[in-house]
């Protein structure tokens, strides 16, 4: 084969190429792995037109947009090439052999980050490149020497099986071995692949119903693996009074936007908005949402759950509609949006539980009442507890230890917290984190930026290894030339 895709091989065929490739791939020299990263970018950008336009006819999304996306993946192929590049996720650390250590005598200890093994990616429907088939989970599994199985998305089938094409024949071509990307179909083949024995980590980002069950079954095994599962993420919004005073136009038209930007079928979208009572902001909010266009939701099924989930909260007594969007289906079952803002008291949200409370993907979002002098943090706690994001506006000078105890206790229940600004758009860098406390994923983890490569690592000491059969990074040459901590022997009389 010369681009490793298999939609059609047989599930063990399948768990067996990618075996015999985490062989090769596990000991292939960093400046190889970094090289068929960038060159699996440079494929990308060499095919971005063919690759956008099937992606735009396949979901909805609009060009710019996609474009956007594309680039963001690119970088993301290149990020993590840097990062093999240089080494230091390894976390390389050497314990030179010290009779006169003051536990004792200590042998010679050398440790490093080892690939886990074949990692199994769940695609998404909603970044059919960024969380895809050479997505974030590829790119980082990949980074780390771990062959990876992507099990396709239906919403984007064509666009799939194209990038995987080319992703997987760039990446053999650049020196990587038959087997590192492969792409199956399919809800039976992932799930078998899942607790097939060769497996030995996997990914998903989707609704937490499926999550959930994806999850049970990786635990299940009788060798349980990795489960990084992304399941859904409400995001709230805090706002001051002072803040609204100060610039309640403007924070209202971000609110506005961030909710409507990719028809809200985006994972930080802001599902709730927590303002003072007696806050104005039918007028800002409608205006607001008067100029944003019809937008095309991904595919019958989310336009399904759109339908549904819009329904129940609107069914809801106390809630009260603040600006009514449109909803409608086309002759090929397609959903079409624009976005729905509502409003209720805190009191109502707290008694009415699930029914508001959970995710509506889509362009939709609550506006929520809180009483002033109401302890915020508590409110969190209560009704919000793990999340991807929370986001906190206050008023310039707005300060003191009350809000110094909110921010902190906002870090318990989010993966990332703003102080301004808007969730949606997360930041491919190394700082990022994405992914927070239950249920907004499964582990502590992050799917976004370079930490995301340890969920594919496992750490290894060797004890009193002779050189010769030492892996090279724990080699005293260093053969490839990766960062290294030593701790030499001696230095413990000076504790």
């Amino acid at each position: 084969m010369t681009a490793t895709t298999a939609p059609d091989l047989a599930v063990d065929d399948v768990a067996r190429l990618a075996a015999e490739a985490f062989t090769a791939l596990s000991e292939t020299p960093p400046e190889v792995r970094a090289g068929a990263l960038r060159a699996a970018a440079a494929t990308l950008g060499d095919h971005a037109d063919e690759l956008v336009a099937i992606a735009q006819e396949e979901t909805g999304l609009a060009e710019a947009r996609l474009r956007g996306e594309l680039t963001r993946t690119r970088v993301q192929l290149r990020l993590f090439a840097h990062v093999v590049a240089d080494g230091a996720y390894l976390d390389v650390r050497l314990d030179e052999a010290d009779p006169d250590f003051v536990l004792g005598p200590r042998p010679d200890l050398r440790r490093s980050l080892w690939p886990v093994g074949p990692v199994l990616n769940f695609a998404a429907s909603n970044f059919p490149f960024a969380f895809s088939v050479a997505g974030g989970d590829t790119a980082a599994a990949l980074a780390a020497g771990c062959p990876v199985i992507v099990k396709a998305h239906p919403g984007h089938p064509r666009l799939s099986e194209r990038v995987a094409e080319l992703v997987a024949g760039a990446l053999v071509e650049a020196g990587l071995p038959e087997g590192t990307l492969q792409l199956v179909t399919g809800q039976d083949a992932g799930v078998a692949l899942l607790e097939h024995p060769a497996v030995r980590a996997a990914a998903f980002t989707g609704s937490q119903r499926v999550g959930q069950l994806l999850a049970a079954r990786a635990a299940a095994r009788p060798d349980p693996v990795p489960f990084f599962g992304e399941l859904g993420s409400v995001n709230p919004v805090l706002v001051s009074a002072a803040a609204l005073e100060e610039r309640g136009g403007e924070l209202l038209a971000g609110y506005v936007a961030s909710v409507s930007g990719s028809a809200g079928q985006l994972c930080t979208k802001p599902g709730f908005l927590l303002v003072p009572e007696g806050t104005a902001y039918d007028d800002a909010v409608v205006a607001a949402a008067a100029d944003v266009a019809e937008h095309r939701l991904l595919n019958p099924s989310i336009a399904d759950g759109y339908e549904r989930r819009v329904s129940e909260v609107l069914g809801v007594d106390g809630v009260r509609v603040v600006r009514p969007g449109g909803f409608r289906r086309d002759t090929d079952g397609q959903g079409w949006a624009t976005p729905t803002f509502v409003s209720v008291p805190l009191d109502v949200l707290r008694t009415a539980g699930p029914a508001l409370l959970d995710e509506v993907f889509g362009p939709f979002s609550v506006i929520v009442e809180y009483p002033r002098g109401t302890d915020l943090a508590a409110v969190v706690g209560e009704l919000f507890p793990g999340n991807l994001t929370l986001t906190l506006h206050l008023g310039a000078g707005e300060t003191g230890a009350d809000l110094q105890a909110l921010v902190a206790r906002l870090g318990e229940h989010a993966g990332r917290v703003l102080l301004g600004g808007w969730p949606t758009g997360v930041a491919v860098t190394p700082a990022m984190q994405h992914g927070g406390p239950w249920p907004a994923t499964t582990t502590d983890g992050t799917s976004v930026g370079t930490a995301a490569i340890a969920r594919f690592l496992r750490g290894v000491t060797f004890q009193d290894a002779p050189q010769a059969l030492l892996p090279p990074p724990l080699r005293d040459d260093n053969p490839w030339g990766v960062p290294r901590t030593v701790s030499p022997r001696g230095a413990s009389a000076q504790w």
